[in-house]
């Protein structure tokens, strides 16, 4: 099975079950006759750009939302305070969450965004400008209880 049958799999897995490790997803391939290494996996899961949910105190892999989707409000499930200073935003999370913030950023590539240096809890958001900062800014507090 080469790279693409190998990942629509995983995708496939991903829309049928609520998956909550990689190792149960290494698990799933390998009912399927399918062994990988674990940065294989991890390659894959990052380029079909997965994120973890969150419900009801656990926590699952998800496929991207559709492109018109803003990816605001991806990080507002994860972000519970933002902060602005110029053209900086630090965005606020749990712990270990920081990562997945930076990753939807990552998959999206918002023009606004020049990049992301994320930490266990805290995420620092590099904007284009202090203009872009605070657009960005509102529209993850749009979405912020």
């Amino acid at each position: 099975m080469n790279k693409a049958e190998r990942q629509q799999l995983i995708q496939t897995m991903i829309r049928q079950e609520k998956i909550r490790t990689q190792a149960e997803i290494k698990q799933g391939l390998e009912r399927h006759g399918i062994s990988v290494t674990q940065t294989t996996l991890s390659r894959d899961l990052r380029e079909l750009g997965l994120v973890k949910m969150h419900e009801n105190g656990s926590s699952y892999y998800s496929l991207p939302r559709s492109e018109e989707a803003a990816f605001s409000q991806l990080l507002a499930q994860y972000a519970y305070k933002v902060e602005r200073a110029s053209f900086i935003l630090v965005l606020h999370s749990e712990l270990g969450e920081a990562a997945l913030m930076a990753n939807i950023i990552d998959i999206e590539k918002p023009a606004t965004i020049l990049g992301t240096l994320a930490g266990a809890d805290t995420l620092l958001v590099i904007c284009r400008d202090e203009e872009a900062a605070k657009q960005v800014e509102a529209e993850i507090n749009s979405y912020l209880d």
